[in-house]
């Protein structure tokens, strides 16, 4: 079971996450995200996420 792995997150299977319009912070790329941006922080692709995101080994 997941939750024996220390993950700590539930799952809830409610269907369809609903996707949001947006434009990359970084590259200007339109994207969708599966929250609603508030305004306050960037955004990005999926490109340019795994991009900034540090590496782990």
């Amino acid at each position: 079971m997941d939750r024996d792995r220390g993950g700590g997150g539930r799952r809830f299977d409610r269907g369809p996450r609903e996707m949001h319009d947006v434009v990359c912070s970084d590259c200007g790329k339109q994207t969708q995200v599966p929250f609603k941006p508030d305004g306050t922080r960037p955004v990005y692709c999926q490109e340019c996420f795994q991009k900034r995101r540090p590496r782990r080994f």
